[in-house]
């Protein structure tokens, strides 16, 4: 067992959290119709639900609350979240949004359409989303090593360059409205990408003349992975890594909810403004009608406050050591159990591999949606089905698609749980495995909605 890392804070304040019985846990799921996002917050002990927006903000940052300018227009403290964005990344220009798929929804339509491809290491299902509202359909190409979960290699996020050059040669590079790279990737597990990778992308984007974006809800945990493993970086700072590597992209969107430790928050920037003065201008545009003025895009004062500080926190080298290490300690707990995630361990939380729990329950049943359930029946943990659930159907066949993964994602909120409610999670997760071959069937859709489904749609268990 790996030793914990001591958090390099302490804890000024608290919230209580409810304790409740099985029986209204199995009340609670069944009310829910079987869907996680369907309960209630005040019926869950640990809340791993996702790591966007659930983390524990600072002293620094609820200080900026009360400084916020709430000016409508030009507000200090958009200049100030401006300056240090622009500090961060190096890049020309900064638009503030009230999350990451606003960010999406602004720049999307500007550069995918009818007819248009979009092409990721992996998408995640709302940016799998948006490119799919925008007309354009979403190809996946993960390097080949991510989908063995037990298969343990650094950077298991990164694009799979060679299919890539080939997908861009079958579809035609005017096809290939745009690249995107998702750091670290969420969908294979919060694998972390290699500057390697993203410098080798970069290249063959550039020479097929293919806008590259770069998806930064997790920039910062994917910097510290790529200082402590990749050899070249081991001598420079985090922030130097984090210029380095948004240089070699045109743009990026950002879910501030995540690395940037607020709750409430995003960003969209453009790399070379002039070279690019057609697209901020309509960037602009669409912020404006879709988020409001440019200068606060659909975030109060305080939140770009707060933003502001939090970019600088979420760099800090000690905090993301502690934030690593609490991913590798509890992965470490699941190692000695012998239940398999996506190793090594990413970034913000533990894949675990539910179709290697439930390997009697097949994908259109969601071995993912079951271990979920099963775990909040257990001890109140609410987790998240990242497979073919949430993968949802094929946009223009209406079948279920069958996921590269089978994963429970249990996402970690930054600055919030403890060593020992990491304790309580592997514990559940071993009492659940011990279990696991007693749970015959798995779940059907009785409801869904046409897009994103897995927020909303109702699952019965099947008998």
């Amino acid at each position: 067992m790996i030793k914990y890392v001591p958090e390099p804070f302490r804890i000024k304040s608290v919230e209580r959290i409810k304790m409740t019985t099985r029986e209204e846990r199995e009340r609670n799921i069944a009310a829910a119709h079987y869907n996680l996002f369907n309960l209630a917050g005040r019926d869950v002990y640990i809340d791993l639900l996702t790591d966007s927006g659930t983390n524990a903000m600072s002293t620094e940052q609820w200080a900026g609350v009360m400084r916020g300018d709430e000016a409508y227009a030009g507000a200090e403290s958009y200049y100030r979240l401006v300056d240090t964005a622009r500090e961060i990344f190096g890049y020309d220009y900064i638009q503030p949004v009230h999350q990451g798929r606003a960010a999406e929804k602004v720049l999307f339509p500007l550069l995918l359409g009818k007819g248009k491809v979009a092409i990721s290491n992996m998408f995640f299902d709302t940016t799998r989303a948006h490119v799919e509202l925008a007309g354009a359909r979403a190809v996946d190409c993960v390097v080949p090593e991510a989908k063995d979960p037990a298969r343990r290699c650094k950077f298991k996020g990164n694009m799979d360059t060679e299919r890539l050059e080939r997908l861009i040669a079958e579809y035609g590079a005017e096809k290939v409205g745009l690249i995107v790279m998702t750091v670290t990737n969420n969908s294979a597990g919060g694998q972390p990408v290699s500057m390697e990778n993203v410098r080798k992308v970069s290249e063959i984007a550039r020479k097929n003349g293919i806008p590259l974006c770069i998806d930064a809800a997790r920039y910062a945990e994917n910097a510290f992975f790529v200082k402590r493993d990749e050899p070249s970086c081991a001598g420079k700072s985090i922030r130097e890594i984090v210029r380095e590597m948004f240089a070699l992209a045109d743009m990026f969107t950002m879910s501030a909810k995540k690395d940037t430790i607020v709750n409430m928050g995003g960003l969209l920037g453009v790399r070379d403004s002039a070279a690019m003065a057609d697209l901020v201008l309509r960037v602009k545009a669409a912020c404006v009608s879709y988020e409001g003025f440019i200068t606060y895009g659909g975030l109060a004062g305080r939140d770009l406050e707060a933003l502001a500080v939090g970019l600088i926190e979420g760099l800090d080298e000690d905090y993301l050591r502690y934030r690593i290490g609490q991913m590798e300690y509890l992965a470490s707990l699941l190692d000695d159990a012998g239940i398999v995630y996506q190793s090594p361990v990413g970034g913000h939380g533990i894949f675990v591999d539910a179709a290697r729990l439930f390997p009697h329950i097949p994908a259109e049943e969601f071995p993912g949606q079951v271990l979920a359930i099963e775990l909040y029946k257990e001890a109140g943990i609410r987790g998240c089905d990242i497979g073919s659930f949430m993968l949802g159907n094929d946009p223009d066949t209406g079948k279920q698609l069958k996921a590269e993964f089978e994963f429970t994602r249990l996402a970690i909120p930054r600055r919030v749980y403890t060593q020992a409610h990491l304790d309580v999670i592997a514990q559940a997760l071993v009492n659940v495995r011990d279990y696991a071959h007693t749970v015959k069937r798995g779940y059907k859709i009785v409801w869904e909605p046409p897009i994103l489904r897995h927020f909303q749609a109702h699952l019965e268990p099947l008998a």
